[in-house]
Formats: C-alpha cells, sequence, structure tokens
C-alpha cells in the first residue's frame, strides 16, 4: 500500500468527524437572516437593506494570541472562544456598528473532534451573546508546523451601521465624559509578559494556587477568566444616550486605544483613582517590579471599554449600563489638545 494522507499526519475521518461534532453549536447561533446550513462553501447571509437608508458595512479580524498557550497547559478550551469573538465584535461596536456574523479559522497540530468540539462551543455561545450568527469557519490540520494538542485561533466578524450614526471621532468635545466598563481580567491582551513574569520570573505553574483575592482557584483558571463581550451593553447604551466615540481597550492599553476614539483637537484626561486594578495586575506589576507607565501601555487595567458621551447624559449612560448589566463608572473626561491620553496622577 502507498503512502496516504493520514500517514503524513492529516486525517479526513477526523476533520468530518469534527464537522459533525459542531453542528449543534453553530445553529444554535443562526439570525433569521442565515440561508442555508454549514458545509457550503461560503457562509450565506441575506442581507436585509429595507432596515438601513444608507447602511455601511464594518469589519475586523483577530486572534487570541499567546493567551491560547495557556489553554493548552491547562487543557482547557471551552472559554477561549468567547475571547475570539470579544476580539472581533468588540472593535466593531466602536464604530458604532450591529455585528451580523461571524467565521472563525482553527489551525491545530492534529485534529480531535473533541478539542475542536469545546473551541467551537466557546465561539458559538460568544455569538449568541454578541447576537450575531456564526455562518461559517475553517479547520486545518498542520503537523509537523504544529506539535499535538497546539492550536490557533481567528476570527473574523461583520457588522453594519447607518453612514450617519457611525463613530468617527469627530463628534468628540471638550467637556465630553469618559465612563468605562470593567473588565476582570486580561481579555486577550499582554499574554506574553504576563507569562514571562508568572512563570518565568516568579516560577509558577497554571497548576498552582492562585493568589489571595484571585476570582479562580488556580493561576492557569484565573489566565483564562474569559472576555467580556460587550457588544449588548453598547447597543443598549446607543439607544438611550447621545454617544460620541468608543474604544475597545486591548494591546496598548488606554494610551494607545483611547485615542483611536478623539478627534486631533482633543486629549482624554483620566482619573487613574477612579477604579481600582483588579489584583492579577498588582500581583504582575509586583513580580516583574513592572512600572506604571509599562503596566498602562501593556494592559488594560481592569477597563475593557471606554465610552464617550456628553457630560449631561454621562449619568443617565452609567444607569443604562449599569441596568444592561455592567458596573461602569465615570474616569474621566475630555478636553482641548492634540489626540492624546493624558493621566492625572
Amino acid at each position: 500500500m502507498g503512502e496516504t494522507y493520514e500517514a503524513a499526519g492529516v486525517s479526513i475521518r477526523a476533520g468530518e468527524d469534527a464537522v459533525a461534532a459542531i453542528k449543534d453549536d453553530v445553529r444554535s447561533t443562526f439570525r433569521p437572516e442565515v440561508i442555508g446550513d454549514i458545509g457550503g462553501f461560503g457562509g450565506l447571509f441575506r442581507f436585509d437593506p429595507s432596515r438601513y437608508r444608507d447602511p455601511v458595512l464594518v469589519s475586523s479580524t483577530d486572534g487570541v494570541g499567546t493567551k491560547a498557550q495557556v489553554a493548552t497547559a491547562t487543557g482547557r478550551f471551552d472559554t477561549i472562544g468567547l475571547d475570539l469573538v470579544a476580539m472581533c465584535v468588540d472593535d466593531l461596536v466602536c464604530s458604532g456598528a450591529e455585528p451580523l456574523f461571524f467565521l472563525d479559522y482553527i489551525s491545530v497540530g492534529t485534529l480531535d473532534p473533541a478539542h475542536v468540539k469545546q473551541l467551537v462551543a466557546g465561539v458559538a455561545e460568544g455569538c449568541r451573546r454578541a447576537g450575531c450568527a456564526l455562518v461559517g469557519g475553517e479547520m486545518a490540520e498542520h503537523p509537523g508546523t504544529m506539535a499535538p494538542g497546539e492550536f490557533d485561533l481567528v476570527g473574523f466578524a461583520v457588522g453594519v451601521v447607518e453612514r450617519d450614526r457611525m463613530l468617527t471621532g469627530e463628534r468628540v468635545s471638550p467637556g465630553d465624559v469618559l465612563v468605562a466598563l470593567p473588565s476582570p481580567g486580561l481579555r486577550s491582551n499582554g499574554y506574553s509578559l504576563a507569562r514571562r513574569l508568572l512563570f518565568d520570573v516568579a516560577g509558577r505553574s497554571v497548576d498552582d494556587p492562585a493568589w489571595d483575592g484571585a476570582g479562580a482557584p488556580t493561576v492557569g483558571e484565573e489566565l483564562l477568566v474569559p472576555s467580556v463581550i460587550y457588544a449588548p451593553f453598547i447597543r443598549a447604551l446607543t439607544e438611550a444616550v447621545e454617544v460620541h466615540g468608543i474604544a475597545h481597550i486591548t494591546g496598548g492599553g488606554l494610551p494607545g486605544n483611547l485615542n483611536r476614539a478623539l478627534g486631533e483637537r482633543t486629549d482624554a484626561v483620566v482619573d487613574p483613582g477612579s477604579w481600582e486594578w483588579p489584583r492579577i495586575f498588582s500581583e504582575l506589576q509586583q513580580l516583574g517590579s513592572v512600572s506604571t507607565d509599562e503596566m498602562r501601555s501593556v494592559f488594560n487595567l481592569g477597563v475593557g471599554m471606554v465610552v464617550v458621551v456628553p457630560s449631561e447624559a454621562a449619568h443617565r449612560a452609567v444607569d443604562t449600563l449599569r441596568t444592561a448589566g455592567t458596573r461602569a463608572r465615570i474616569i474621566g473626561e475630555v478636553v482641548p489638545g492634540d489626540g492624546t491620553v493624558r493621566f492625572d496622577d
């Protein structure tokens, strides 16, 4: 018998089994606009232009970074799909867009249907929370380039917004207020530094007990705290108050992301005493004697999203977000400037 694809490390049968295992999870995300089923060469979504006057499609793509390595080390893959959806759809909403549909790409060293099912179940749960449909994806087995158990996860999202309601930073004005939505953990950013500090500098393992005040019993579980998906909160807010800008706080922290929601003639002044860092950030800072400036430029420090609203709408915005289920707070204001973020230490 000659050489086979399976002998080279790729199992066609495992791929077929994985597709069968994820069908129910994928179907659970379908919106009325979805046409057909999984298994085609492309996901089909019937866009209804009658809902909009002048619709603009907004797209984004992202991954989960080296948080995937933490998931691999713990053998827990059921939540990282939530992180993937959050990274994509919460970028979309910064333009004012409603997420419509999502696709994922999973590459693995060895295709294990049970492993893939956990990953896709997390993606599907994220899509349900975001209100978007998981319309397709791809699984690829990469023997020789990825070890058995290794994986990478990438996502693609598409949303829609009325052109005259797009958020571009042009509406942001001096006197506007910064409203923060909390993030209990690292989301999917800064993991290269976090892993270095915890595993290389401190010599801890994913199975070691976490620190006092952690929300999870082990280091690994604390690092896998899933990202909050802010899209439904933002949608509730934009229906209730006037919003001038939105910033998703990911890699680069507040200085590298909040500035993207500002116009060219305004600065954001952040009061660092207006909220308390989640304990994980204090632990990381202490382990490596990391400067506060470095912490601010790498991590979100407990702020996952910032919404810029007129001062007269600030308290209503906070109340609306809290009613929707997130403990928002005011953390600063907008002043004349050149598009930078300053901390009022």
